[in-house]
């Protein structure tokens, strides 16, 4: 099987998020895979270790995102890829990301391709499904369970409160939700191995693409922590007390009755 798996790179989720200059500031901070795509490298290594085949992991971005590559690597990966724009787009929306994705997938002839279900930096959940889209191939988000048999594919997908099974085919785009699998940690063989597996870095050049192709469609107006929460307040007293003060404070104070 010819599986691709996509990698970005995202603020280690344990990062206290300050603002500098009106942008989230990367001084000092910590980045890891984003977890979400953590859960779709893991499996496409068990889809390769079950069916054969190749598994390529691909990220763009800048030089700094080999580290989470070499971490993908490291896991089990076979190869890597890094479409590097530092130097070409000053924004990448998830418009962007998905048309740079799919120029390069467009003559890979991927059987599946895998991502994240959201990224946890901005969580629109839009990258994969666009990629499909631009491919022309089947997808299916939200994924808890996946069995291939052949070309014919059973994935089991996450729905509010419930979950869904759904027939398809190969090509097919997934994007991985928590409870897909449990990924597994780099042990330092694979670490070791990461550092001699082929990491591709290419340029936007590299691509059949020009900047006005790629022009982001959204713009950030303003970055902002949210307001500080007030320290809760515990009430005392008898039951039936503390009902009444809670109903003063809810009209009073808070002004929801």
């Amino acid at each position: 099987m010819n599986i691709y798996a996509l990698v970005k790179r995202t603020f280690d989720t344990e990062e206290k998020i300050s603002i500098s200059n009106g942008a989230i500031s990367e001084d000092g901070a910590e980045f890891i895979i984003n977890p979400y795509d953590e859960y779709a490298v893991e499996e496409a290594i068990q889809l390769r270790d079950e069916h054969g085949g190749e598994v390529t992991v691909i990220s763009i971005g800048e030089e700094d995102a080999e580290k989470q590559l070499r971490t993908a690597l490291a896991m089990g990966a076979d190869k890597a890829v890094l479409i590097n724009v530092e130097d070409d787009i000053d924004e990448v929306d998830e418009f962007t990301s998905a048309k740079i994705i799919a120029d390069y997938l467009k003559d890979k002839d991927a059987d599946i391709i895998l991502a994240g279900n959201v990224a946890i930096d901005g969580g629109s959940g839009q990258v994969g499904p666009r990629v499909a889209e631009l491919l022309g191939i089947n997808y299916v988000t939200t994924i808890t369970e996946l069995t291939v048999d052949g070309t014919n594919v059973t994935v089991v997908r996450d729905v509010e409160g419930d979950s869904e099974t759904i027939e398809t085919s190969l090509p097919l785009l997934v994007t991985a939700q928590q409870g897909l699998n449990e990924p597994r940690y780099p042990s330092l063989p694979g670490i070791m191995k990461a550092k001699k597996k082929p990491l591709e870095e290419l340029e936007f050049d590299d691509l059949d693409l020009e900047e006005d192709d790629v022009e982001a469609k959204t713009e950030t107006k303003d970055v902002f922590l949210p307001p500080e929460k007030a320290a809760g307040r515990i009430l005392e007293g008898e039951p039936a007390d503390q009902a009444a003060e809670l109903v003063k404070l809810l009209h009073s104070e808070a002004k929801v009755i």
